[in-house]
């Protein structure tokens, strides 16, 4: 339902987004190991001299969480440890983490977009590939890389992901855990309710209304909002129904778009139950970044959670509110087309691509900050200074002070474009803080792993098709499409899912769907024994 919200706005946003991707094109034409502890932790002399250094510039997601004390996003002890160890000083380009791709193409299109830019969207990479905003980097990484050559030889399985017209336009890093969303529920509230953790779509209705009706909270109010939405609600409920929106499906030797199957509808109906029997908060829309959602979580106004696989900070303020509350996390639920896993992410993580306008100098020093990034500089933006934000206890790094941490690093991972680490749920609880809040969330972040990955996530093709026509049409079918299924849930009567969906599919064959669909039909056909 993220994707709906924020078509609740004017269509103005949409004919914003539109222009700047018609805009864009023009603009664009003038290894060591996780328990190793590396060299340039804070405080150590590994420096490189700041007289010596190129300077270059990165975009990274602003999500909100540089405490005051510690500075902004561009100037805070991290970016001053980075630009004191790292072979190059860089300049970072925050991006508010919901209005991303927007801003960058913004900032391409008015030829000031950063030289490196990253997303987790392999679609948009391939958008930004096709409009020439972004070059070809193959041969320059067999040039001047050693460390990231090393690694890609070490992950053949991330190469296909990284090629767009056949060409290597972005460079990216296995991810540490293919889980990403994730369901919660608080098992207190279950028990108080005498109720059984739901397994099928009906169930889930069913205990979502006893939360609503049954006061699990005891205040003697009917002030319970069931589900809290986080920004991956809407890929959730997608998944459960095998309709992801961005996604195509293959159905009888046959590509389809997961927008326009038959089945949508049913993704339509189950959004639209929840909203209007009250399950989810009825300001949804105007919820920016969800922050509202979070209120009712961590107040204990809500008592299911659709977001992702790890909580740790909700979990921890929840229970700074409410000491008693225990979320545990859910396994995915049936449907009647059967049990999909909730979504899983391909091997890569963020892809980091090359601004166009970049010689061949800049490259160079570029490939260098990634070089040193995965070989030394991730590990202390995502675990800290030893003995200060952890002490390596057999090996593992244990977490000293949960708020500390917090305070002082959970935003330097926005830092790390390149890290070469794999979580694994037996050591959740020794790397966990010896507290007793810390130790028992990591038990369930543990489990909450283990539930994601337990149930395969129905992906017919690694990747998308990526040429011109699709990355244009999707780029202006889905505002379009925003706002026909906002109508449909928060509408009322005034469009059931069935009306929906066709207009869905009014509004893609309009903007050049059928075209599409042959095209991407012919790709896969030629590339099918590639994609498996």
């Amino acid at each position: 339902m993220n994707k709906l919200k924020h078509a609740g706005k004017s269509t103005l946003t949409a004919m914003m987004v539109l222009t700047m991707s018609v805009t864009l094109l023009a603009a664009c034409g003038s290894n060591k190991s996780a328990s190793e502890q590396p060299s340039g932790t804070p405080g150590t002399s590994n420096t490189v001299s700041e007289g010596t250094k190129k300077e270059i510039s990165v975009s990274m997601f602003d999500r909100g969480k540089v405490p005051t004390e510690e500075g902004t996003y561009e100037n805070n002890r991290w970016t001053k440890w980075i630009n004191e160890h790292s072979p190059v000083h860089v300049k970072w380009i925050p991006v508010a983490r919901n209005q991303a791709q927007p801003k960058l193409n913004a900032l391409i299109a008015a030829g000031e977009a950063p030289d490196l830019i990253w997303e987790y969207d392999r679609n948009y990479i391939s958008q930004l590939a096709n409009q020439g905003a972004i070059q070809p980097i193959g041969d320059y990484i067999d040039k001047y890389s050693t460390t990231y050559k090393a690694y890609l030889e070490k992950h053949p399985e991330l190469q296909p992901y990284l090629k767009f017209n056949g060409k290597v336009y972005a460079v990216s890093f296995a991810r540490e855990t293919l889980a990403n969303h994730g369901m919660w529920i608080r098992q207190d509230w279950l028990d108080k309710l005498g109720l059984k953790v739901p397994t099928t779509v009906e169930e889930f209705i069913d205990v979502a209304h006893k939360f609503k009706d049954g006061d699990p909270d005891g205040n003697g109010q009917a002030d319970t909002v069931p589900i809290a939405l986080s920004a991956s609600s809407n890929s959730i409920d997608q998944a459960i129904f095998f309709t992801s929106e961005n996604q195509w499906y293959v159905e009888d030797g046959k590509l389809q778009f997961g927008r326009t199957l038959d089945r949508y509808v049913d993704t339509l109906t189950f959004q639209k139950k929840l909203f209007d029997e009250g399950l989810i908060d009825q300001e949804y829309i105007t919820d920016n970044n969800f922050q509202r959602s979070v209120q009712l979580l961590t107040t204990g106004k809500a008592g299911i959670y659709l977001g992702n696989w790890d909580i740790e900070e909700l979990n921890n303020n929840l229970i700074k509110n409410d000491p008693n509350a225990k979320m545990v996390p859910l396994e995915s639920f049936s449907s009647k087309y059967g049990k999909n896993g909730l979504y899983q992410e391909a091997p890569p993580s963020v892809f980091t691509a090359f601004n166009s306008k970049m010689n061949e100098e800049q490259i160079k020093s570029a490939i260098q900050f990634i070089d040193w990034m995965l070989q030394d500089g991730w590990v202390p933006l995502k675990y800290g200074e030893e003995n200060v934000h952890f002490n390596m206890v057999d090996g593992v790094r244990q977490k000293t002070d949960p708020d500390k941490f917090k305070k002082e690093v959970s935003y330097a991972a926005e830092y790390a474009i390149m890290i070469d680490n794999v979580l694994r749920p037996e050591t959740f609880l020794a790397m966990a803080a010896k507290d007793e809040v810390s130790q028992n969330y990591a038990k369930e972040k543990g489990k909450s792993l283990e539930l994601v990955m337990k149930n395969k996530y129905r992906r017919d093709i690694p990747f998308s098709p990526d040429f011109p026509e699709l990355t244009q049409l999707i780029a202006t079918f889905n505002p379009i499409a925003q706002q026909i299924e906002a109508k449909v849930v928060t509408g009322g009567s005034s469009m059931t899912p069935e009306q929906g969906l066709s207009e869905l599919r009014k509004e893609w064959k309009r903007l050049g769907g059928e075209n599409v669909e042959k095209l991407a039909q012919e790709w896969y056909d030629t590339n099918k024994n590639n994609l498996k």
